[in-house]
């Protein structure tokens, strides 16, 4: 197949969403799939540094002034690649934003007479009022389901991460077609990754119980909790160690929190690492990774942690219910920071268990391979295109038997 992508983020902007396009993407071409993706061009000075290839085209952008480490690509820039487009005859267009990317992609649809996906990556209901605080809550959370509810009844059908997610999108009222595909693993990409360089690199040494967090540093991933949580279990765990890496809005309010918590023996800030080494030795050098987001439309980080072979102790809220359900190589701990704390302990203190529970994790991650999720996207894109070119068919036929009847 051709597959044309459109987003308003990827790589080196670091999230679930760059991480999910480049999964299915690579995948995609592995098995011999044309996929081009449009995506905003980032400053040159960014901190990390991404190489793209020949089918990715970066697109003019500007910074967006309540977020800015994301991008506003230029509409008109797109539109202006339509020649080119038209020529590569693509098959489907595959959305994965819902700002400038979902508007010039329901164009480009139309004008390349192609059907339109798009994956809800994002639970905005819980989400826009962490960035525009000075309105109402309600105000906000309204405006995002009827804004949710029109951009995806506007395409030809939806893709969500999880169960979750598509019973709010029915409760939205949303009315085309769904499917559930998370996104996968390749397995392969975390057997690298040093825990013993990491810690020297950090001075940490090799006996410190280690938790780590994972994931942008923003109000939504609910890190505050985690803050609470290790206030309490310093007292059953002495010398424990809390790494929290990435970055995002709410870095400084964190870093606030530690000083009135007088956690900072106990919290470690070490901002982005790439992908490739740094963030899999993260990983591995971890005793326990610990989670307490409520947002998460999948939990893609929970897999990942597995999969290095790290047990994990989670809030199951949302997406990571999927996840977590089966309770293999990891624990779910009730929402309170007491409960996270004893459950944590439990993990540190108990050699035996952390063992079992990282071969467990392994094992259970390997079942959410990319191979298996990018074949159910293929299938999905193969129905779209097939009931596209039915309503197509449909439609020209109509208008046939009504010239006749007209004449």
């Amino acid at each position: 197949m051709r597959i044309l992508m459109i987003s308003d983020v990827y790589f080196p902007r670091i999230n679930g969403v760059s991480t999910s396009i480049k999964s299915f993407r690579d995948e995609l071409i592995a098995q011999g799939h044309e996929v081009i993706l449009i995506a905003p061009e980032y400053p040159a000075d960014n901190k990390i540094q991404y190489v793209d290839d020949i089918n990715i085209m970066r697109i003019k952008s500007q910074q967006v002034i309540l977020d800015p480490e994301d991008r506003f690509m230029s509409k008109k820039h797109i539109l202006n690649r339509l020649h080119y487009l038209k020529y590569k005859q693509f098959d489907v267009l595959h959305i994965h934003t819902p700002f400038v990317a979902h508007y010039a992609g329901l164009k480009l649809a139309k004008a390349l007479n192609i059907p339109c996906v798009e994956s809800y990556h994002t639970y905005f209901e819980e989400y826009l009022y962490q960035y525009i605080p000075f309105l109402p809550k309600s105000w906000l959370k309204g405006l995002a389901r009827k804004v949710s509810r029109s951009q995806c009844n506007s395409v030809d059908a939806v893709v969500v991460p999880s169960n979750a997610m598509q019973e709010a999108l029915n409760g939205y009222g949303v009315i085309c077609e769904k499917s559930i595909i998370p996104t996968g693993l390749n397995i392969n990409d975390f057997k690298p990754g040093n825990a013993a360089e990491f810690r020297r690199e950090y001075d940490i040494p090799e006996t410190q119980p280690l938790l780590v967090h994972i994931g942008r540093v923003a109000h939504e991933k609910n890190i505050d909790f985690l803050l609470l949580m290790l206030d309490l279990l310093r007292y059953s765990v002495p010398d424990i160690l809390l790494v929290i890496t990435g970055e995002g809005p709410s870095l400084s309010h964190l870093q606030a929190r530690v000083k009135k918590l007088k956690l900072e023996k106990h919290v470690r800030f070490i901002g982005y690492l790439s992908r490739e080494k740094e963030l899999m030795a993260c990983y591995k050098a971890g005793d326990v990774f610990v989670f307490s987001s409520h947002t998460e439309t999948q939990g893609l980080v929970l897999l990942e942690a597995m999969a290095c072979g790290t047990p994990v102790v989670s809030l199951a809220k949302m997406g990571t219910v999927d996840i977590l359900k089966p309770e293999k190589g990891a624990i779910i701990s009730d929402d309170d920071p007491q409960d996270f704390a004893v459950k944590v302990s439990l993990v540190l203190l108990n050699t035996t268990m952390r063992e079992r529970m990282s071969q467990e994790a392994k094992e259970y991650a390997a079942t959410w391979s990319t191979q298996k999720m990018t074949n159910k996207m293929l299938t999905f894109y193969q129905r779209t295109v097939l009931s596209h070119v039915n309503k197509s068919t449909l439609s020209n036929k109509g208008c046939v038997e009504i010239n006749q009847e007209a004449s």
